[in-house]
């Protein structure tokens, strides 16, 4: 059944110019562009988007990382598209992730793991309206 879900490129993708690579990597394993925002986060949305984190350890560190340089959202579709991005961009720390994954191959650590997944539909639903409207994403299901 084809699903949206989110996928966030994140400040040490664009910084370390891997951001064709890694879309080039997603749209080879059969998912399909929406939508797509290039956006610097301010701490207020940052923290807001994170807000699950928040009172947990690594949540400053994240919001401080996620405003440090720009970021690009994308409305990605596929069959299963929540599950299959989670396979596809490996585990959070590269160390963990299977080879040939996203992480394992451009992410320096695991607090710096260069991309976002949402992790449920119901979590892709409200982060993919947390970057762009109906009208946005052009490729409505």
């Amino acid at each position: 059944m084809k699903e949206r879900t989110l996928a966030i490129l994140k400040p040490d993708c664009v910084k370390n110019n891997v951001i064709g690579k890694v879309i080039d990597h997603l749209e080879k394993a059969g998912f399909e562009i929406v939508a797509m925002r290039m956006v610097r986060l301010c701490r207020e949305s940052a923290a807001t988007f994170y807000a699950v984190h928040r009172g947990k350890p690594f949540f400053e560190p994240l919001v401080e990382f996620m405003t440090e340089n720009r970021v690009i959202a994308l409305a990605l579709t596929k069959d299963n598209a929540v599950e299959e991005l989670r396979k596809v961009i490996g585990a959070t720390d590269p160390a963990e992730a299977e080879d040939g994954t996203v992480r394992k191959l451009y992410a320096g650590s695991k607090s710096r793991n260069i991309i976002h997944a949402s992790d449920s539909i119901e979590n892709a639903k409200g982060e993919l309206t947390f970057f762009f409207s109906d009208v946005e994403i052009i490729n409505n299901l």
